[in-house]
C-alpha cells in the first residue's frame, strides 16, 4: 500500500517535471534559429532538419531504456544521468561542429526520454492511484509549457542578438546543474528485484511482459491516434494550412496554431483531474475523443466565418489531452513493479506512431498537390481525412479497453 503524500515526494515529482519543461524547451528551440544553424553547419534547411531530427532517434528507444532502468535502479540513480545527457548534448550541439551536433542532438533525445518516464514513475510509486491521472496531466502541462517557451522565449533572445551557440552553451550548463540538483534531492530507493537474472535479461523480461499484455498495445494505439492530430496537423502543417487553406495572414496563423499546445496545457491536467474525481478512465477518453473528432472535422470542413479564432485551437488541444489518460491505464493494467517499463512502452509506441506517420502524411500532401507550390483547402481536406478515421478508431479501441480506475475496483 502506498504511503500518504509527503513533501519529499511532491518536491521530487516537481523537480523532474521542471526537468521535463527544460528538455521540451530544448526540443523546440532549433525552430527559431534555423537560418543561423544553416549558416553555421553549411547545410541547407533539409540538412539542418536532419541534424535536429536526431533528437527523436534517441528519444524513442531510450523511452524503453528509461522505463526498465527506473524499475531496476530507482529514480535517484537514473534520472540525473538523463539530465546530464541532455546537458552534455546541448554543449556538443553548441560546438558548431556538425558531427558533434548530430551526436549532441541524439544525446538530448536519449536523456530527454528520462524526464516524462521518470516523472510518471515517481507518480506511480509515491502517490495514490486516485491522483495519478491528475499528476500525469500536470506533468504534460509542464512539457507543453516548455515547448512554448522554447519558441516564444528563445526566439526573442536570438532576434535581439544572442549568438545561437552561446544559447546552447548556457543551456548545457543549466542541464548539468539540473542533473546535480536531481542527484542531491531525489530520495534514495532500494534496487528493484531481478529474479536472479542479470540486468539485460531482467529488462528484457519486464518489457516482454508489458508488450505481451494486449491492454498495453491498446493504450499505445489510443494515445498515439489522439496525439497525431496535434503533432502532424497542428504543430507541423498548422501554420501553412491556415495560410493556404483558410487564407490567414502569417502572424495570425502562427498565433492560432500556437493555441493547440495551450489547449493541451489546459486539457491534460483538467481531464486527469476529472478522471481521478470520477475514479474512471474510459469515460474521459470517450469524451475527449468526441471533442477532438468534432473540432477536427470542423477545422477541415466547417465554415470558418461561423466559429473561428483561438477557441478552435484551444478546444482541439483540450480534446487531444485525453491522450495522456492511457498513461494511467497502462500502469494500472500491468504489475506495480513494472510501472516504469509500462510508461516507457507507451511513450515508445506513442512517439513511434507519430514519427512513422508524419512523413506519410507529408508525402500524401505532396503527391496530391502534383508539384504545385501552394496547396488548396481541398488538398488539405483529402490529405488529413484519415486523421478523422483514426479518431473514430479510438472510439472502437476504447470499447475494448478495460476500466482500471479506482472506482472499478470498488464495484
Amino acid at each position: 500500500m502506498k504511503r500518504g503524500i509527503t513533501f519529499v515526494a511532491l518536491m521530487a515529482w516537481l523537480g523532474v517535471a521542471v526537468y521535463y519543461f527544460f528538455q521540451y524547451a530544448l526540443r523546440s528551440a532549433p525552430s527559431v534559429m534555423m537560418p543561423q544553424l544553416t549558416d553555421a553547419f553549411s547545410v541547407d534547411a533539409l540538412g539542418v532538419s536532419a541534424i535536429v531530427g536526431m533528437f527523436y532517434y534517441g528519444y524513442s528507444p531510450f523511452s524503453l531504456v528509461a522505463g526498465t532502468t527506473l524499475d531496476r535502479f530507482g529514480a535517484k540513480r537514473v534520472i540525473p544521468v538523463g539530465a546530464a545527457l541532455v546537458g552534455i548534448g546541448a554543449l556538443m550541439f553548441g560546438s558548431g561542429n556538425i558531427v558533434a551536433a548530430n551526436v549532441g542532438r541524439f544525446f538530448q533525445g536519449a536523456g530527454g526520454a528520462f524526464a516524462l518516464v521518470g516523472a510518471i514513475y515517481l507518480i506511480n510509486k509515491n502517490f495514490p492511484a486516485s491522483m495519478a491521472a491528475s499528476l500525469i496531466g500536470a506533468t504534460q502541462m509542464f512539457g507543453m509549457a516548455g515547448g512554448s517557451a522554447g519558441q516564444f522565449c528563445v526566439g526573442p533572445m536570438i532576434k535581439r542578438g544572442l549568438p545561437w551557440e552561446r544559447f546552447w552553451i548556457y543551456a548545457g550548463l543549466v542541464g548539468l546543474a539540473v542533473a546535480g540538483l536531481l542527484l542531491i534531492f531525489l530520495p534514495k530507493e532500494e534496487p528493484g528485484p531481478t529474479n536472479g537474472t542479470d540486468g539485460f535479461a531482467s529488462a528484457f523480461t519486464s518489457l516482454k511482459k508489458v508488450f505481451l499484455n494486449p491492454q498495453s498495445i491498446l493504450c499505445g494505439l489510443i494515445s498515439g491516434l489522439l496525439f497525431i492530430p496535434t503533432t502532424i496537423l497542428a504543430m507541423t502543417w498548422g501554420v501553412r494550412f491556415l495560410q493556404e487553406g483558410r487564407g490567414r495572414e502569417y502572424d495570425s496563423a502562427v498565433m492560432m496554431a500556437a493555441m493547440v499546445p495551450i489547449g493541451w496545457m489546459i486539457g491534460c491536467p483538467l481531464l486527469g483531474f476529472i478522471s481521478d474525481r470520477l475514479g474512471r478512465r474510459k469515460p474521459i477518453i470517450f469524451g475527449g475523443t468526441l471533442v477532438l473528432l468534432a473540432v477536427l472535422a470542423w477545422i477541415l470542413y466547417g465554415a470558418s466565418e461561423i466559429f473561428r479564432g483561438p477557441a478552435v485551437g484551444i478546444l482541439m488541444g483540450i480534446g487531444s489531452g485525453a491522450a495522456m489518460i492511457p498513461y494511467s491505464v497502462i500502469k494500472e493494467a500491468n504489475p506495480p513493479e513494472l510501472g516504469g517499463s509500462a510508461t516507457g512502452v507507451i511513450n515508445f509506441l506513442n512517439f513511434t506512431f507519430s514519427a512513422v506517420l508524419g512523413p506519410v502524411f507529408g508525402s500524401r500532401l505532396v503527391q496530391m498537390s502534383e508539384g504545385a507550390e501552394t496547396l488548396t483547402l481541398e488538398h488539405y481536406q483529402a490529405g488529413f481525412k484519415p486523421l478523422l478515421y483514426g479518431i473514430v478508431l479510438v472510439l472502437i479501441l476504447t470499447y475494448f479497453l478495460k476500466e482500471t480506475g479506482p472506482a472499478a475496483h470498488k464495484t
